[in-house]
């Protein structure tokens, strides 16, 4: 006796694959969102940076 219908095993392969997929997409979306972050951030430290070098601060 066979515990599970092969046909059933290829039948939930679109659904684990969609899974998957909108995982990756949620990751993707994360990392953006994480290097806009870093971005915002780098571009602040270089402002700061620009601003103490044009005054003669240090």
């Amino acid at each position: 006796m066979v515990p599970f219908n092969e046909s059933s095993m290829f039948a939930m392969l679109p659904t684990v694959l969609l899974i998957f997929y909108g995982l990756f997409s949620l990751f993707g979306i994360y990392s953006l969102y994480l290097f806009i972050k870093l971005a915002i951030r780098g571009i602040a430290a270089l402002d700061i940076y620009l601003d103490e070098k044009r005054n003669k601060r240090l």
